[in-house]
C-alpha cells in the first residue's frame, strides 16, 4: 500500500470521529443546559477548551456565550476541528481513495457533507440543533458501520482503526475532562446536581444504558470515569480503544515503536487509580498526561508509515 494513500484512510477515520463526538457533545452539553435549573450556570467555553483550540477562538471571538461557542465547534472554517472542517477533510480524503474503501461509501460522505452545509444556520439555532447533529452522527456511524462491513479487513481498514480508535480515545479523554472541569468550579450549592452532570458526559458516549447495566450503582464520577476510562468491554471507553489500536498496530509492518508506544498508552489507562487521582485532585493533571501520550502515539504513527508533510 501507497504510503500516502494509509495516510489519507488513517486521516480520513480522524476527522469522521472527530465529527462525531463534537456533534455527540454539544448535543449532551445542550441536554445538561436545559435540564439544570436557571440559576446554575454552565460554560460553553469549556467545550471549546477541551477541544484545544481555544487560542483560535480568542482571535476570532470576544465573548464566549452559548451561540459563539458552539458557531465555532459546528461551522466556523478557520475552526479545523468543527463538525464542518472535519466532514470537508473527511469527504476529500475518501475522494482521493475511492479505489480502496467500497463505492456506497462514497455516496454516504457526499450525502453527510452536502446535508451537513445545507443545515449549518440550523444547527446553530437552539431550535434545531439536536435534530441536524442528530443527523450528523447517525450518518457518521452508518458510514463507520458500512466501512466495517463491506470493506476488506487488509492494511487499508488496518489504518482505519488506528485513526478511528485513536482518535476516539482522544475524544473520551477531553469528554471525561468536560465533567471534571464543571465540578472542579462548582460552588457547594451545586453539589445536588453532580449526578445531571455526569450523566451528560455518559451521553456524550452513548453509555448511560451500558454504564447502568455494568455498575448498577446512581451515578457518580468516579465511577463514570472508570467506566469511561477503564472498562474494556465497552467500545467507546479509552481502554478499549487503545486495545483496539494495539490490535491494528500488530497487523502492519515495520511497527516496533509505535506498538511500544501503544503497549505503554494502554498500560497507563488501564492501572490508574481513578478513586485516588480524584481525592488528591490530580484527574485533570492525569487526563492532560494520558492526551500527550496519546499524541505521542500519533506522532510515532506518522513518524513511521506517512510522508514527512503531515495532513494535520
Amino acid at each position: 500500500m501507497l504510503s500516502r494513500v494509509a495516510e489519507r484512510l488513517y486521516w480520513m477515520a480522524r476527522y469522521l470521529e472527530r465529527a462525531e463526538n463534537t456533534s455527540r457533545m454539544i448535543m449532551a452539553f445542550n441536554s445538561l443546559a436545559l435540564d439544570m435549573p436557571r440559576n446554575q450556570s454552565l460554560s460553553w467555553r469549556s467545550l471549546v477548551s477541551v477541544t484545544g483550540m481555544e487560542g483560535i477562538f480568542n482571535e476570532h471571538y470576544q465573548r464566549d456565550d452559548e451561540r459563539n461557542c458552539v458557531k465555532f465547534l459546528i461551522a466556523d472554517a478557520y475552526n479545523p476541528s468543527a463538525v464542518a472542517s472535519c466532514l470537508r477533510a473527511a469527504r476529500e480524503n475518501i475522494r482521493t481513495t475511492r479505489d480502496q474503501v467500497p463505492t456506497e461509501a462514497w455516496e454516504v460522505i457526499n450525502e453527510l457533507y452536502r446535508y451537513t452545509f445545507e443545515n449549518l444556520d440550523t444547527a446553530i439555532s437552539k431550535r434545531g440543533r439536536h435534530a441536524v447533529l442528530s443527523e450528523i452522527v447517525g450518518r457518521c456511524q452508518m458510514l463507520t458501520g458500512l466501512l466495517t462491513g463491506c470493506m476488506s479487513h487488509d492494511a487499508g481498514y488496518d489504518f482505519i482503526r488506528l485513526g478511528r480508535n485513536l482518535e476516539r480515545a482522544d475524544m473520551a479523554t477531553r469528554q471525561i475532562e468536560i465533567g471534571a472541569l464543571q465540578l472542579q468550579v462548582r460552588e457547594d450549592d451545586n453539589e445536588p446536581y453532580e449526578g445531571l452532570l455526569w450523566t451528560s458526559v455518559l451521553r456524550y458516549q452513548s453509555a448511560f444504558q451500558m454504564y447502568r447495566q455494568n455498575v448498577r450503582r446512581r451515578v457518580n464520577g468516579p465511577q463514570v470515569v472508570s467506566f469511561l476510562l477503564q472498562n474494556e468491554p465497552f467500545p467507546r471507553s479509552v481502554l478499549h480503544c487503545l486495545n483496539e489500536v494495539v490490535t491494528a498496530l500488530e497487523r502492519l509492518p515495520r511497527n516496533s515503536v509505535p506498538l511500544r508506544t501503544a503497549l505503554q498508552t494502554a498500560r497507563h489507562a488501564g492501572e490508574a487509580d481513578v478513586h485516588q487521582l480524584i481525592v488528591d485532585d490530580d484527574l485533570i493533571d492525569y487526563l492532560d498526561r494520558l492526551q500527550l501520550e496519546i499524541g505521542e502515539l500519533h506522532r510515532d504513527i506518522v513518524r513511521c508509515w506517512f510522508p514527512i508533510h503531515e495532513a494535520a
